[in-house]
């Protein structure tokens, strides 16, 4: 008893000493309170390590193969709304010092914070298998550069049939390709695609990978020591992501600093939606989709049970709100940004993009990491692509763990304790399972439909939350700025809208109710990559 006592004492007085240091930073010139924000900063590093993830690496490779530079204002923008939903989010949380799952559920319904839970525990845990599938195919990449044969040579042939009949269209050609694909898989342990060292290599970058986020995982369940060294693993991951990514940039210098006119247009939506017409004065859904589906995901379901939870758990409050905002800023948006601006413009430089202005939806990741092999010499830059993308795999999977950990204990009604914690952040460790295999159809299309559908409901429940002044009082705001941020929140919630839509029909809809269309039409998948990952946005 008197040990923790003592221990509470400590984190009160830790706490008197950083309130009186913020407030001593608002009263300092722009530069000096920056670098002491920016120090402190925290709860945002897990929102960007959890969205730099599979997704985010499949949407920015396929706009910047598909359109150059021409999309690089999407992911900004999308991740510009989606930090003033969560900006909404911490005003009310710090502003009570609540747990959202309970003031939630008592101000607006217990229906809905379940679904919240619920779809925050399913996503998290589908959204793990592609993380682990990414990470293993670009190991196994990296154990073929090395002589590590995990690509049978059939493969390989099956694979270059697929990439022609996938230009010219050809339904006799497709027929061909697919059935030597299917043939040359068949020879394969398990069908998978891959040799036995293939197979020893995927498991064992996967086993890496778990092992390293267990001890991380476990450090952020324990004391204020635990988070501070969970924080500084997330900044190393995204650290080496923004130097790997960095370095592919940088080998192309020249071409970017010719480019610097249209990389700069492309950041402020010079061409807008490219493409945005077919010929005979139809709208191009695919462009449109492309676009709506990056700027509606951008913020996944978990990352909004997540935030508000990390806040509490560093001890913030009320004094704490500028801080909040700075941490956003500095540890969430300003990341995600970088990261994906630097994979389209290492699509645009590397010569991935073929100037077609056409939705590229057949490269992958690793594709794109196998065309970038000669930019920095005989195959680096396909190490350092691969070695970006295990680093953003890594990130996400363990803020997965994380937000398990915390969710499961709330929809329980259970105290968070350290074993607790832990034990409920190894649930979605099953999705180690994702180095082999992807789930059955049904139970993607099942999370696709919660997740999708509370996203915007979330964000509604955020606006009414932020703006009820029998809950949080002055803390609404007013005058013109509280207007001018009610009406991004609503553009927000349109746009999520408007995207969770597009990801429903993609991925429930269409997977249920497929058009029918010739046999010989259908391409089977790229076979450098035999597990597919689930194109789910985190």
């Amino acid at each position: 008893m008197a040990e923790q006592e003592t221990a509470g004492n400590s984190t009160t007085e830790r706490m008197q000493a950083e309130v009186a240091e913020l407030q001593r930073l608002n009263s300092e010139p722009f530069a000096t309170s920056a670098l002491g924000y920016i120090k402190r900063t925290g709860p945002g590093l897990l929102q960007s390590a959890m969205t730099l993830g599979a997704g985010s690496a499949a949407a920015s490779v396929i706009a910047g193969a598909s359109f150059g530079y021409k999309l690089l204002w999407v992911q900004p923008v999308a991740m510009f709304l989606g930090v003033m939903m969560l900006g909404a989010l911490s005003n009310v949380v710090l502003t009570t010092g609540e747990r959202p799952y309970k003031s939630f559920g008592r101000e607006i319904g217990k229906w809905l914070v379940v679904l919240w839970a619920l779809g925050t525990i399913m996503s998290s845990i589908i959204w793990h298998f592609p993380q682990y599938g990414l990470a293993a195919s670009a190991a196994r990449d990296l154990g073929d550069l090395q002589g590590i044969v995990s690509t049978p040579p059939e493969i390989g042939s099956a694979n270059a049939l697929i990439e022609e009949a996938q230009k010219t269209k050809d339904a006799v050609q497709i027929a061909a390709a697919n059935e030597a694909l299917a043939s040359a898989r068949s020879e394969t342990p398990m069908g998978l695609g891959f040799t036995q060292a293939g197979l020893m290599v995927s498991f064992g970058i996967g086993l890496l990978i778990l092992c390293i986020n267990i001890v991380t995982t476990f450090n952020y369940g324990g004391d204020s020591r635990g988070v501070r060294v969970y924080e500084w693993f997330l900044r190393g991951c995204i650290a080496l992501v923004v130097v790997m990514f960095g370095m592919v940039v940088v080998a192309k210098i020249d071409v970017v600093a010719g480019d610097i006119g249209e990389i700069f247009k492309g950041f402020i939506g010079w061409y807008g939606i490219p493409n945005l017409w077919n010929p005979d004065g139809t709208m191009n859904n695919s462009t449109v989709t492309q676009v709506l589906g990056m700027l509606g995901a951008a913020v996944g379901i978990n990352m909004t049970f997540l935030y508000p939870y990390s806040l509490l758990k560093k001890g913030w409050g009320k004094d704490h709100k500028k801080l909040a905002r700075w941490d956003l800023g500095m540890t969430m948006f300003l990341p995600f940004v970088l990261v994906t601006s630097l994979v389209i413009i290492a699509m645009k430089v590397g010569g991935v993009y073929d100037g077609a202005d056409v939705v590229n939806t057949t490269i992958k990741p690793l594709g794109a990491a196998k065309a970038l092999s000669g930019v920095l010499g005989e195959n680096a830059g396909r190490v350092i692509f691969d070695l970006g993308l295990i680093g953003m795999t890594c990130g996400a999977i363990s803020t997965h763990m994380v937000v398990c950990g915390f969710t499961f204990c709330e929809m329980f009604g259970l105290e968070q304790t350290k074993s607790r914690f832990r034990m409920f952040a190894l649930v979605p460790a099953i999705g180690i399972l994702g180095v082999i295999s992807s789930l059955p159809i049904w139970f993607p299309v099942a999370a696709s439909a919660v997740c999708f559908t509370m996203l915007p409901i979330a964000y509604f429940a955020f606006l009414i939350m932020n703006n009820k002044r029998s809950y949080i009082g002055d803390a609404v705001g007013s005058g013109w700025t509280r207007v001018v941020f009610n009406l991004v929140l609503v553009i927000a919630l349109a746009v999520a809208t408007i995207g969770s839509g597009i990801k429903i029909y993609g991925n429930v809809i269409q997977k249920l109710f497929p058009a029918k269309a010739p046999a010989a039409a259908v391409i089977q998948g790229d076979a450098l990559s035999s597990v597919q990952p689930i194109e789910m946005k985190e």
